[in-house]
């Protein structure tokens, strides 16, 4: 009885080796999928990184450019309580609305055709103390960067906020220079401004101070500031010249217009292509930048941009529009590893941002869009 046992057990265990065994190659060899799957799933993940490298290269490029270590510390509470509520600045904003982040068809380039500027907005600061009598005025002080020149003032605007009067009257708004205390006279009026206002109405007024600005920056050492008035017909000061509970975002600021190099219009062209084609050529993809995912809330507009990629193959045969990189190739052929698949025409992009001088500005920020691709 004990012998048939162990035959029993033997048999058993011979018929059904060999079903385990091919169930264990089951389990290790999967079945073979589709070679073009494949294919398509190494191109999405080779995608995917050159999009993480863009990434990161446009951060770094986007500080480089602005000279900044590091980007500034400020953060949305403090955006909302530096950023005027003022005509301008919505206008840019409101620009920015219509526009989106949409990828333009036409492009500029450098020429000697149209000029085009860029807008700095800077927030009035305290005149320091040896402009001051009993701490007073609390304002007004523009710093501004010593690149700036003089003969390349497009526009100067100061802003200023009055508060709402009790009854119809008329403000005078005055603009007075301030000068050291030890200098005798304090006050030199520079401008002035008759204003018909209505009762209850708070208003924006601007005042052109171009020529005060050019004087400014071609003698640095008499600008201790301005100090401003609105008075109306009783006497009361309308002006919003600080800092005060409800009143956030209404201080005085300075609008500044520079000139810059002169661009021309060029239509662009390339080979486009979305994440889902199959072309395996050298070619431009879509990729957009969100400031936000960076956390950089010091950057007011736009929030997100397409900056788009290239990536692709780039063969010899294709080169016939790149004769000097093809003719090197023939010549060298084991000392190169072949052309690259890379941007051959880039665009800028406008920012508006604050600096680390918590002054806004508006300009260009050079090579940060992709608008064709091509193997060099």
């Amino acid at each position: 009885m004990h012998l048939s046992q162990i035959v029993l057990y033997l048999s058993l265990l011979i018929a059904l080796g060999p079903v385990v065994l091919s169930d264990q190659e089951t389990h290790q060899q999967p079945p073979a999928s589709n070679p073009e799957d494949a294919e398509q799933c190494a191109t999405c993940d080779v995608r995917q990184q050159i999009k993480t490298m863009r990434l990161n290269a446009i951060k770094s490029q986007i500080l480089s450019k602005l000279r900044m270590k590091e980007a500034p510390n400020i953060s949305r509470d403090i955006v909302k309580q530096l950023l005027p509520k003022a005509p301008p600045l919505q206008q840019l904003l409101d620009q920015y609305d219509v526009l989106g982040d949409d990828n333009r068809e036409v492009v500029m380039e450098e020429d000697d055709e149209h000029a085009t500027t860029e807008t700095m907005m800077m927030i009035a600061t305290e005149p320091e103390s040896v402009a001051q009598v009993d701490g007073e005025p609390k304002c007004c002080f523009f710093s501004f960067a010593q690149r700036f020149q003089a003969n390349r003032i497009v526009r100067a605007q100061l802003w200023v906020h009055l508060r709402p009067a009790d009854e119809a009257t008329t403000v005078f708004l005055q603009i007075s220079r301030l000068m050291p205390v030890t200098g005798g006279s304090r006050h030199i009026r520079i401008r002035s401004l008759k204003i018909d206002v209505n009762a209850g109405v708070s208003s924006w007024q601007s005042i052109d101070v171009k020529q005060v600005l050019a004087v400014w920056l071609r003698q640095p050492e008499t600008n201790w500031g301005i100090e401003i008035n609105a008075f109306d017909s009783r006497g009361n000061d309308l002006a919003v010249t600080s800092i005060e509970p409800g009143e956030e975002g209404l201080q005085p600021f300075m609008e500044v217009k520079i000139s810059e190099g002169p661009k021309r219009l060029r239509r662009d062209s390339g080979l486009d292509c979305d994440e889902n084609s199959p072309e395996s050529r050298c070619c431009r993809y879509p990729l957009t930048v969100d400031f936000e995912d960076f956390g950089w809330d010091w950057i007011i507009a736009p929030k997100r941009y397409k900056a788009n990629y290239c990536t692709g193959e780039c063969e010899h045969m294709h080169l016939q529009k790149y004769p000097h990189t093809h003719l090197v190739n023939k010549a060298n052929p084991r000392g190169t590893a072949g052309p690259c698949c890379t941007p051959t025409k880039m665009s800028p992009i406008n920012m508006l941002y604050f600096n680390r001088k918590e002054q806004i500005i508006y300009g260009k920020i050079p090579s940060m869009v992709v608008d064709r691709c091509g193997c060099s």
